[in-house]
């Protein structure tokens, strides 16, 4: 499987370094990567086409935010190698499973408002009109 397709460097060189640093959950994620053999994720969020080097957050022994290389993960040769998600599209940062998040974000994901909660959409006849 190609990690890097024509349609993903596409969408990746609209995400350069810094470009999505503000954004914190609402990063758009270009491309999951996982280790079928293990635990390890990627998300992708920012791109360098020139180093092939991407930021984003990576979840495995710890979960952090930090750079990985588009070859580091090509050379990955164990019994099966790195993987694409195919059906992981169109996600933000806030779609990562919770524990899979690095803390500092999982913590301001965690203190956000459920919209669901009925408690939180009505704190108050205030917000009722007629």
């Amino acid at each position: 499987m190609k990690l890097m397709t024509k349609e993903i460097e596409k969408k990746a060189l609209k995400y350069p370094f810094g470009s999505q640093e503000s954004k914190e959950l609402d990063a758009e994620i270009i491309v999951k990567y996982f280790d079928p053999m293990g635990n390890w994720r990627w998300y992708a969020t920012e791109y360098d086409p020139k180093q092939k080097l991407f930021f984003g957050y990576v979840s495995g022994f710890e979960n952090e935010a930090g750079y990985f290389s588009l070859q580091e993960l090509e050379s990955v040769k164990k019994p099966l190698p790195i993987e694409r998600d195919l059906y992981f599209d169109n996600k933000k940062v806030r779609d990562i499973p919770h524990d899979q998040l690095p803390s500092f974000l999982e913590k301001k994901l965690l203190n956000e408002p459920d919209p669901d909660d009925m408690e939180y959409q009505f704190k108050s006849a205030d917000q009722f009109s007629m």
